[in-house]
């Protein structure tokens, strides 16, 4: 038996040891914890800094006399053409004719009665009303005596102005100003955001769009930090910093006492929280043989779809920023609690010679997959022969990604394909109103649409060819966001409806995308193109949020860009080549060959296995 293992590789290891077992069902529990926790906080946002309807806080209402809240609201609040009270304007002086010439109609964003009419006052008599008769009399008859009827002729109406503006009418702009005294807010539906904390809000608005960018800046830097630190001292021991650090980190900015302090702890918790997603995607690589590796990384994926339905329910039981942002954090104890049972990765180990560690874990393995029988046949001695077979020794780095033409034509394509992918996505999620649904309900589906769609994608890139999944993903999704942009705000199901086709399709783009790429590179290559596709996917998503920023030039134009680099990355997928009943290529040499359709290979074939040291840094 020891002679059949030494010509084993690795993960012909994990195939006898129960391939797809309990154990490793175990792991996928364990490391399923942390990745519902992700979009607690990847899209926590939404909830965070939401901004409820708002209107410029009004003072010195005392002189105002008997007048209602909704009369002082008609003098001194302009309302924009759709029937709302404007947010952001003022008026520099009460306009008291407005109460005359207004009609009576509940403006949108407004919950109170109408004005109580039978407490107007008439105004002084210098702007309104009949002019002051004790003066009138009749002209001296020294002067003018009776009128002559028989030449009497109608007045010349032709040369009537109407009444200066000033005095009477719509004010002019000149007669508006910015909020002087703060914002009063609707607290119907949010007890606090960011937003109303900080009145991120008319011109400080961008700060609230700022927020989520800080945010992915960090998660940006951690995929880079926790990718070598993970490499460097192990998954388990990282994946414990991560848990720790988060749990800080999100607990600091829930008792920010400004804007700034929330954005640096909001920054170092995406910091930290790249870490989950980075570590537990190796560890889920690394635990799986090569048959189950797609299943267990479409499963894996399932995680973030039920973190996505349960922040809606957290977010709508939870209508404090604070309070919401400590149970988006609280998991975090859970976790460093379960990290006693995580078992480190025995391709880690024995990549870094720890040859006793990793047995131990194996036979544990086996154990636990009701294949007792190979415990007693895997020795330290084996394990050591097959690490250094697989050991190639060959060091390459992101340059080798350009330095060849096909392989220079993949990387570059990629990276337009990545940002579209994530840009879109994020554009979607992140922008969960105005679709006629509350935003409860929205996050809700956009969740939920996410099952069907993984699970629809894979077969589809089985199928049709992953070129195809790709590229029609990516596509659709724009189409989605160009109908969303025809379609008026009074169509809220239709919108709705084509919001949520759209975020379906946007995540079948993201799973496509994931499988994909590690077909395209290859193995000597594989980690170091998936590291470089996965920075350029940050990127777009760092910039998603600020996109919405565009709406102040158009409101339009954020659905316009975002439908754009969807079409257009979605076009440069069909460059790709096509990997389906492909080899999987191993050195640079197979990529830059022309590769020729045919069968998958067999199970045990060594093209389809991965190098151990490899694998380490995925």
């Amino acid at each position: 038996m020891a002679n059949v293992l030494l010509g084993m590789k690795f993960e012909d290891l994990l195939l006898e040891a129960g391939g797809f077992g309990r154990f490793q069902i175990f792991i996928l529990f364990l490391i399923g914890i942390p990745r519902i926790t992700l979009p607690l906080h990847f899209l926590v946002d939404n909830f965070l800094a939401a901004v409820p309807p708002h209107h410029c806080a009004l003072q010195g209402q005392d002189g105002f006399g008997n007048l209602t809240e909704e009369e002082l609201l008609v003098i001194s609040i302009p309302m924009e053409p759709d029937g709302t009270f404007s947010s952001c304007k003022m008026y520099r002086e009460p306009q008291w004719h407005l109460l005359e010439n207004y009609t009576w109609r509940r403006p949108k964003n407004y919950t109170g009665g109408p004005p109580n009419t039978s407490t107007w006052r008439p105004l002084s008599d210098s702007i309104w009303g009949p002019p002051n008769t004790s003066s009138w009399g009749p002209p001296s008859k020294s002067t003018w005596g009776p009128p002559n009827t028989s030449s009497w002729r109608p007045p010349n109406t032709s040369t009537v102005e109407p009444p200066n503006d000033s005095t009477w009418g719509p004010p002019n702009a000149s007669s508006l100003q910015g909020c002087q005294h703060g914002w009063t807010y609707d607290h119907s539906q949010f007890t606090s955001t960011m937003a109303t904390q900080w009145d991120l809000v008319c011109k400080q608005k961008h700060l609230k769009q700022a927020s989520s960018t800080f945010f992915f800046i960090g998660v940006m830097v951690g995929a880079i930090l926790f990718g070598y630190l993970s490499d460097r001292y192990g998954r388990r021991s990282m994946l414990l910093v991560c848990y720790v650090l988060t749990l800080v980190f999100g607990a600091a900015a829930a008792a920010s006492i400004n804007y700034p302090m929330l954005a640096v702890f909001r920054s170092l918790s995406g910091v930290s929280l790249s870490g989950f997603s980075t570590i537990t995607l190796a560890m889920n690589v690394e635990w799986m043989d090569m048959k189950h590796r797609t299943l267990a990384g479409t499963l894996g994926s399932l995680f973030w779809s039920f973190g996505g339905m349960f922040l809606s329910l957290v977010a709508y039981l939870i209508r404090d920023w604070r309070w919401l942002l400590v149970a988006a954090t609280s998991p975090c104890i859970v976790m460093i609690i379960s990290i006693w049972w995580l078992p480190e990765s025995a391709r880690w180990l024995l990549t870094k010679g720890k040859v006793k560690e990793a047995h131990a874990l194996l036979v544990r393995c086996s154990s636990m997959n009701g294949q007792a029988h190979l415990s007693s046949k895997i020795s330290t001695e084996t394990l050591r022969k097959i690490a250094e077979e697989e050991n190639t020794g060959a060091n390459y780095s992101y340059i080798d990604l350009f330095r060849t033409p096909v392989l220079r034509k993949i990387s570059l394509c990629a990276a337009v394909v990545w940002f579209g992918v994530a840009f879109c996505y994020y554009g979607i999620s992140l922008n969960i109103t105005g679709f006629g649904l509350d935003m409860y309900m929205t996050q809700l589906i956009y969740g939920a649409i996410e099952i069907p769609s993984k699970l629809g994608v894979c077969i589809f890139m089985d199928k049709g060819g992953r070129r195809h999944a790709q590229a029609w993903t990516l596509l659709i999704t724009g189409f989605c966001f160009g109908i969303n942009t025809l379609i008026p705000v009074s169509l809220g199901p239709l919108r709705t409806t084509i919001a949520i086709i759209g975020k379906g399709l946007s995540e079948a783009a993201f799973t496509s995308a994931m499988l994909y790429t590690a077909e395209l590179y290859p193995t000597v290559l594989r980690q170091n193109g998936i590291g470089y596709t996965a920075f350029i996917a940050r990127i777009g998503v760092t910039m998603a949020p600020m996109t919405m920023l565009l709406g102040d030039i158009w409101k339009h134009l954020p659905q316009i860009v975002y439908c754009s680099v969807a079409i257009v990355s979605g076009l440069v997928a069909f460059c790709l080549p096509e990997t389906l009943n492909m080899h999987l290529p191993e050195t640079v040499k197979d990529v830059e060959e022309t590769r020729r359709p045919g069968s998958s290979l067999p199970e045990d074939d060594p093209k389809e296995l991965v190098p151990l040291k490899v694998l380490d840094k995925i």
